[in-house]
């Protein structure tokens, strides 16, 4: 006879009745000191202390060009409009979002196994790591909406049984992010200070969730503590450079009212000693595409 393995203490409660700030249980950079790997130690320790960090040219201005035309292929490919994978805007109905690129796109694949990529994902989480989850997301302009001040992991961890914080997004710029075309907005040091959320998860929240947040989006009295405690940060700059943030940094973004499409790639890497149990808030567990139960570590 077998038991089931024990379940993982929950040390970050979230989806309840009120709303609750926890001190951060874990690492921020879990390699040891003098790790090799693409980040000197300045910037591993400037991505310890803020949460995030900017790399100016990830990929150099004569690669660009192979991201940007499979984007259009992806974006303006008729079946994908139909693919379960594709979010649509509700007022303009133009792709918002697609996930699992890394599926879908052998030149996405590679772009994430790529040692400038995955190596700086392996660095900061001290492991083998797997993509949780990958998505292109598009603001062409004249009014795409943003994403709300959210933590990812705070849904990572309700929703897709993420236990830890050991995860990290890569976004790269595949078209300029001007500091007026909804780039990411980000709270440097928030990563520190875990929100849980009021309120319980509705059941398959992930189809409405992925077109305008519900569950798990802060109030307004924690964003202003957050705020005043922290700050503002911002990220602009060309096609080619990217962000790497933890995954309980709070971060968002406004609705792009201008001419100027913002459209980035996102990998989100997981360290394969953090793979996803059963969710910690939610009903089911959302499907594959968005948080992923092949723990395969990227090669």
């Amino acid at each position: 006879m077998t038991t089931a393995p024990e379940r993982t203490a929950d040390l970050y409660p979230t989806r309840g009745a009120t709303e609750a700030l926890t001190e951060r249980q874990d690492p921020v950079v879990w390699s040891e000191p003098g790790t090799q790997g693409p980040f000197a130690a300045a910037e591993l320790s400037a991505f310890d202390r803020d949460g995030f960090i900017q790399v100016d040219e990830l990929v150099p201005e004569n690669e660009v060009g192979i991201y940007q035309a499979e984007l259009d292929r992806l974006t303006l490919d008729p079946a994908m409009r139909s693919d379960e994978r594709s979010i649509v805007e509700p007022r303009t109905q133009e792709i918002r979002s697609i996930f699992e690129v890394h599926k879908l796109s052998e030149v996405f694949a590679k772009l994430a196994a790529d040692p400038r990529v995955v190596g700086r994902a392996r660095q900061i989480l001290g492991s083998d790591v797997y993509i949780h989850q990958s998505r292109i997301n598009v603001k062409p302009g004249f009014g795409a909406s943003g994403f709300y001040w959210h933590s990812d992991f705070e849904t990572w961890h309700a929703e897709d049984g993420l236990a830890r914080m050991r995860t990290v997004s890569v976004s790269i710029a595949l078209t300029r992010n001007y500091a007026y075309n909804g780039s990411l907005l980000l709270m440097p040091g928030s990563h520190r200070t875990f929100l849980g959320c009021e309120g319980a998860t509705p059941k398959d929240n992930y189809k409405r969730s992925l077109q305008m947040q519900d569950a798990g989006i802060p109030s307004d009295e924690a964003l202003i503590k957050l705020s005043d405690e922290y700050g503002i940060a911002q990220w602009v700059g060309s096609a080619g450079s990217a962000v790497l943030f933890d995954c309980n940094t709070m971060h968002g973004s406004g609705d792009n009212i201008t001419p100027f499409p913002r459209s980035n790639v996102f990998f989100v890497f997981n360290s394969v000693e953090n793979t996803a149990q059963e969710p910690f808030a939610a009903p089911v567990r959302r499907p594959e595409y968005i948080g992923a139960t092949d723990f395969t570590p990227v090669r």
